[in-house]
């Protein structure tokens, strides 16, 4: 089926698919996104449904050369504003209807591509850096899907991406040892192969917990400074996305009540925890003022090892 990319953007073709796939998918966003403006949730339905593409691709390609191969088409797709799959084409109308910058899009291609070889992580620095080109890149993206132009609000986007991403990670440790990455840096737990992961003897036991712990505490870092840049964003949007990172937050809240161990069970956040969380968001919105106020001053730090592609964007 073709479909005509400016249509996608005027007259939102396209988007009820693109909230099947946020629904089917991605339930903690679909959750959250009631709270945007009709506009604004559109926009972010095809940006999540275009993401989810990406990753369908790579995960769904019979070996790693045909997946890199499609990438490379979606790649050239983003420079030259023509594509032939509809996620892509309504991609480029999303683009060009927000004024959204190509390079984020492009450094996820490059995350994605990276998984698909043998995936080691070295160390904390290689560990962002993977956050950010799979997720904080995603924030960037939001910033221009809720038309937030300001640049002081781009680094804290990429940080909430970045947490978001982490949390992922402490999830999802056996899951992703059972597809052969390895996403906890070896500078934290050494070289270990993704196969004892999946099925850690008593003596890596102890190393993976506290890898999950570190993690988690990097993330809550990261998410501290997603939620200080907060005030950037328009008010509905500054809830729903405090909503989103609080039920994600609590991902880690599951993990950490678990001891720790993800290798052989899955964090969830069920419905009634969610509505929890948003209603707590809500009365964070309500009453703390640091969410209203344009002054946080970002932490550089964070991003030290991000800094040639911040500069990029920036």
């Amino acid at each position: 089926m073709s479909v005509v990319p400016g249509d996608v953007a005027a007259d939102g073709l396209g988007a009820a698919d693109a909230g099947a796939v946020l629904r089917r998918h991605g339930r903690t966003f679909a959750f959250a996104s009631h709270l945007l403006g009709t506009r604004h949730a559109r926009r972010a339905a095809v940006l999540y449904a275009f993401c989810r593409h990406v990753d369908d691709v790579a995960d769904e390609a019979r070996d790693a050369a045909s997946a890199r191969a499609a990438l490379a088409t979606i790649r050239d797709a983003l420079l030259t504003g023509r594509a032939n799959d509809r996620w892509t084409q309504a991609m480029l109308a999303l683009q060009r209807e927000t004024r959204m910058p190509a390079a984020p899009a492009l450094d996820l291609l490059a995350g994605v591509e990276g998984d698909l070889d043998a995936v080691r992580l070295p160390d904390e620095d290689a560990l962002v850096r993977y956050a950010y080109r799979v997720a904080g890149t995603v924030g960037l993206m939001m910033c221009a899907v809720l038309d937030v132009h300001d640049p002081r609000a781009r680094p804290f986007a990429i940080d909430l991406g970045i947490a978001m991403q982490l949390t992922n990670i402490a999830r999802d440790v056996g899951e992703d040892a059972r597809m052969g990455r390895r996403y906890l840096p070896a500078s934290w737990i050494g070289e270990v192969a993704p196969a004892a992961i999946a099925q850690p003897d008593a003596s890596l036991e102890p190393r993976l917990r506290d890898a999950t712990r570190r993690l988690l505490a990097l993330a809550e870092r990261y998410y501290a400074s997603g939620e200080a840049g907060l005030a950037f964003l328009p008010p509905r949007a500054r809830l729903a996305i405090l909503a989103a990172a609080r039920m994600y937050r609590a991902i880690g809240g599951r993990i950490a009540a678990a001891g720790h161990r993800s290798w052989d069970r899955r964090a969830v956040v069920g419905p009634a925890a969610k509505a929890g969380h948003s209603l707590q968001a809500l009365l964070a919105f309500a009453l703390s003022p640091r969410l209203h106020r344009r002054d946080a001053v970002h932490e550089a730090s964070l991003q030290f090892a991000l800094q040639p592609r911040v500069l990029r964007h920036d």
